[in-house]
Order: structure tokens, then sequence, then C-alpha cells
């Protein structure tokens, strides 16, 4: 979606290899999602840095650099996506491939949470990042004998430890760091007053009868879930939206679910838009508006496009 800034999906532009990233710059490429991801499913950042830190060789590695992979997690029979051959315990092994470094990190916590042998790991503290790694090993997540002693290393080197406890607030304020291209660029990201986000959400404007609020640019949706008080995953959905980011533009946030149907019969494209912008501003579910109007969720509506808005029952009769 073009509302919103994936921090993960721009590092890994074309002409990223032609240098060395260090150890900091690949921390702060991918902080924001490990502590996304710990909000999510309950791993420590730091122990998701550090092992991304080792498995990548600080995002170097050729198997990252063809795969998206940080975690080196190989395809196992229920893999059902993209995959590349790379040599690790064995010559020409299956290892996932991914769309972006975010889908990485989202399937390695999703992998940890649904493998068995790793569930006595979520009974730790968060603060236990020495027991977490000691467990992974335990579990058979490496070969590697050293492999707890290597990931407390990075996380003591680096004081990755620090973002295990960060407030919604601490999150927000985080400066973003970008390597575009051969040249490393520091893209410092206007903070939003958050006391706003409490006023707008306080004020519960209505756009097709729900509860939303216009955000601003540079804010998080997990500050606004925070302040809301509602669970990311479900701010994420009512949104239309897989993953949180900085929203690169103000736009409209729904703070509950939105309805398959509009207010009004039809909608006039004003500009070339997206099908997603439309969705937003008229308060309806992005799935419902592309089957009722035979457009892609994708999709780009040109200027002057009559958007229909309402539909009959079997038009939108499909199962979720």
């Amino acid at each position: 979606m073009k509302k919103l800034i994936f921090v993960a999906a721009t590092i890994l532009s074309s002409n990223l290899f032609a240098q060395r990233i260090t150890p900091d710059e690949y921390i702060n490429a991918y902080r924001e999602i490990a502590i996304a991801e710990m909000k999510r499913s309950g791993i420590p950042a730091s122990v998701t840095l550090a092992q991304g830190i080792l498995e990548t060789e600080c995002g170097n590695s050729d198997l990252v650099k063809k795969s998206n992979n940080h975690f080196g997690i190989k395809c196992k029979s229920t893999w059902t996506g993209e995959s590349v051959t790379h040599t690790d315990d064995a010559p020409n092994e299956c290892f996932r491939k991914y769309n972006n470094p975010a889908d990485s990190y989202k399937d390695h916590s999703d992998y940890l949470k649904a493998t068995p042998r790793y569930a006595s790991l979520f009974q730790l503290e968060l603060s236990d990042y020495k027991g977490w790694a000691y467990g992974l090993k335990k579990a058979g997540y490496a070969t590697n004998p050293r492999y707890p002693e290597i990931v407390i290393s990075n996380i003591e080197k680096y004081n990755l430890q620090r973002y295990d406890n960060l407030t919604a607030e601490e999150v927000d304020n985080m400066t973003i760091n970008k390597i575009v291209g051969t040249q490393k660029t520091m893209l410092v990201t206007p903070v939003p007053d958050l006391s706003i986000i409490e006023n707008l959400i306080k004020l519960k404007n209505k756009i097709n009868g729900l509860k939303a609020l216009m955000a601003p640019k540079g804010i998080s949706l997990l500050v606004i879930a925070s302040k809301a008080d509602i669970d990311l995953t479900k701010l994420l959905e009512y949104n239309d939206l897989s993953t949180d980011g900085l929203l690169q533009d103000e736009q409209v946030i729904y703070l509950e679910k939105k309805p398959k149907q509009g207010n009004r019969d039809f909608y006039i494209a004003l500009q070339r838009e997206s099908l997603y912008d439309i969705s937003q501003n008229n308060g309806v579910q992005l799935k419902y508006l592309s089957q009722l109007n035979n457009i892609e969720v994708t999709g780009i509506v040109q200027k002057g496009t009559k958007i229909k808005l309402r539909g009959t029952n079997e038009s939108l009769s499909f199962s979720k």
C-alpha cells in the first residue's frame, strides 16, 4: 500500500549489496520490525535481532541476498511458498524465499510459535534473553554448539536488550535508518505529537458510521493501537493491512471494522487513486469494493471513474 512506508522492503533494493552492511546499520534497519513482532508474538526483539545478525552476517550473506531469508529457515514439508537452494549443512538445501524482510521476520515468529518444541520458551520473561538463547539451542534451532553464546554476545555488544522494554511512544520516537542504493541515507521522520492521537481518538469522528481518525504522517499503527486500546492485529484488519509501518501520508484509520457497503450508491474518482484509498475514504471493506467493481484490490482508478459503493446481497455473498 502506498500509504505505508515499509523500511525493510526499501532496504532490499537491487543495489543495496554494492557495499557491506555494518551491524549498526542492520540493527537500525530492522529493529522496528523486530519490536513489532515482539509485540505480536512474545519473542524478545533482542533475540530476534541477534539471530538475524548471526544468520545473515549482518545482512551480507548470499542466502539473504537471494531470498530475504533472515533466519536460515529451511523449506520443511509444510512450506508452499517460493524457495531457493543454498549449501548449508548439506549441498543445495531448500530454503524459504520471501517477498521482503518483514515477511521473513513474521514467518520466524510464526515458526517458533507453531513448533511444539519451542513452547517452553514462551513461558520465559521477555527480559530473559539468555534463557531464550540457550532454549533455542536446546530445542534444536541451530547445530553450532556456540549458538547461544554468539546470540548473547550480539545482544550485549550492541545493547539490543534495550528494545525489549520499549513503550509504544519510544518505538514511535525512534529514528529510522534506510540504506538506499549504494548510498547510506539517514531518513529522519518527523515525530507526531502523540497527544494529537489521543485527542483524535476522543473525538470519535464518523465515516460511514464508523469510529475513525485522520492519522498524521509519520505515526505508526502500533502507537494508534496502543492509544486506542485495540489489538494491533485487529487494527490492521480493520484497515485492510497486513503489516505495521509508518504512515507516509496523512490518512484515515478506522478503529472498528468497516462494513461491506457504503452509505451512498457510488463514488466518482476526483483524481487518479488506488482502490485502497477509495476503500479507506468511504469506509468500505476493500475485498467487497474490489468484487463489486471487478477491480483488483491493488488496482488504480482513473479520474472520473464511477465506483459502486453498494451492491445486491448476491454480489456480496462470497465467503470470508
